[in-house]
């Protein structure tokens, strides 16, 4: 069975989409769910939350020369050499760099990195500007059927199923940057699902309507792709337009005094208040999963609505979800006592993202 494929967007940063992304993750890969994380953010901030820093350093500095030539390198490191580093796990960016360079691929995908049980990351890297650049390069030449033109947009998609026939994942997250430019045009339209996490203030109220109308023009774009391609080029894309699973609120600071039923300030209130009139409003109807409810409120209810103050800096720190970090034996001695003194909040955390993760695979599980 195909995984389903799904993306965390909004076109505004700072909204706390890594934090949401890594922790929504592990919770689903605690209740079972085998998940592969795709860092195809240029930034890298999921493998930056991810890993340690000379991990990421070991990864990128064995890739350099592919990503100046795939094929130069490759011919120079010989063929025993470069099977053995396929063999370890490689940025996302070098496997698919043939495709941007319009060469033979791999004949296996290196294996992802286990951040925990049931949970898989392909990290990124900075150099993936450079297969965007590609996408939007090529993207004319869908509507004639280019081969290269079709691998080029389509090659993240088949990638996430050869990886999903290869280790089993039922789902996989593409991690995406906030831009509404090729590569994210590509990335949303052909994934099965989307979310949107969001923060209760003007930027994201305007971050939707720019997500409704690029929707609207990517549709007419992938409806006129089917129309013109047979059968036979169609087979990389999916059955139909990505569709929006929800949103959710998201770094919102508690404010336990207010009178409101989300323990807002009153001028976050209001923003929230506008999220779901905002979507009925912009995102076309045809673009929202048919599901009860699915604009009333944040995916999970407010499980994880509200801000975890210096908890994520934590989690990031030691490369762990929040709730694990109590029972980590390796803390700092500057840390042990905060984390420590906070332990039954760093726990809660664990509910509060199964709360999240089992709505959102309610979702998932319609498309």
């Amino acid at each position: 069975m195909n995984p389903k494929i799904i993306t965390i967007f909004n076109n505004k940063g700072g909204v706390g989409k890594t934090t949401l992304t890594y922790h929504l993750a592990h919770a689903l890969g605690e209740l079972g769910k085998k998940i592969l994380l795709v860092d195809l953010d240029p930034q890298c901030n999921l493998t930056i939350f991810s890993l340690e820093m000379e991990q990421i350093h070991d990864i990128w500095v064995k890739e350099d020369d592919f990503v100046e030539d795939f094929s130069a390198a490759r011919e120079k490191l010989g063929s025993k050499d470069f099977t053995s580093l396929v063999r370890e796990p490689r940025s996302i960016h070098f496997s698919l760099k043939p495709t941007e360079d319009g060469t033979a691929e791999i004949d296996q995908l290196p294996p992802p990195i286990e951040l925990a049980p049931n949970v898989h990351l392909a990290p990124g890297r900075l150099t993936l500007h450079l297969y965007e650049a590609k996408v939007g390069e090529r993207w004319s030449g869908i509507y004639q059927g280019d081969p290269l033109a079709i691998r080029t947009a389509t090659r993240a998609r088949s990638m996430a199923y050869e990886y999903a026939k290869s280790y089993g994942y039922s789902i996989v997250i593409f991690d995406t940057s906030p831009s509404l430019g090729a590569l994210n045009r590509s990335l949303l339209s052909l994934a099965d699902g989307f979310l949107i996490p969001c923060a209760p203030d003007l930027f994201s109220v305007y971050g939707i309507r720019n997500i409704g109308a690029a929707l609207s023009t990517w549709r007419k774009q992938f409806e006129s792709i089917f129309l013109l391609l047979p059968d036979a080029k169609r087979t990389q894309f999916p059955d139909r337009f990505v569709r929006l699973i929800g949103f959710t609120l998201y770094n919102s600071k508690r404010y336990s005094g207010q009178s409101n039923d989300l323990h807002l300030a009153k001028a976050h209130f209001h923003y929230a208040q506008q999220i779901p009139s905002t979507i009925s409003k912009y995102v076309a109807a045809g673009n929202i999963l048919d599901f009860k409810d699915i604009l009333k409120g944040s995916i999970g209810k407010n499980a994880v609505i509200h801000s975890h103050n210096t908890f994520p800096s934590m989690s990031q720190k030691y490369h762990l979800p929040m709730w694990k970090l109590p029972d980590f034996p390796k803390l700092e001695p500057s840390d042990q006592s905060t984390i420590a003194g906070n332990q039954e909040k760093f726990r809660a955390t664990r509910k509060a993202y199964r709360e999240f993760a089992e709505d959102f695979l309610a979702r998932v599980d319609l498309l």
